[in-house]
């Protein structure tokens, strides 16, 4: 069963323009790839965001200026 309070971090590679301001907002979860777009540390496609980390995944979301990341259910 999934906790209801999970969530996973969905970065849409069509509108990232590698700014990096997630990078900034979620670096215990996220490098950058040899190119500066973001990646997860963990090499996952969708990683999970810990709860310690979803005040901060809310912030890198709200701030992106391409509109490229969202917050979806763990």
């Amino acid at each position: 069963m999934n906790d209801p309070d999970s969530a996973r971090l969905q970065i849409d590679w069509a509108r990232c323009d590698g700014r990096g301001l997630c990078i900034e907002f979620l670096p215990e979860l996220l490098t950058r790839d040899d190119w500066g777009f973001p990646v997860s540390r963990d090499g996952s496609r969708e990683p999970i965001v810990p709860q310690e980390l979803r005040r901060h995944a809310d912030r890198a979301v709200a701030n992106c200026p391409e509109l490229a990341l969202r917050l979806l259910p763990g």
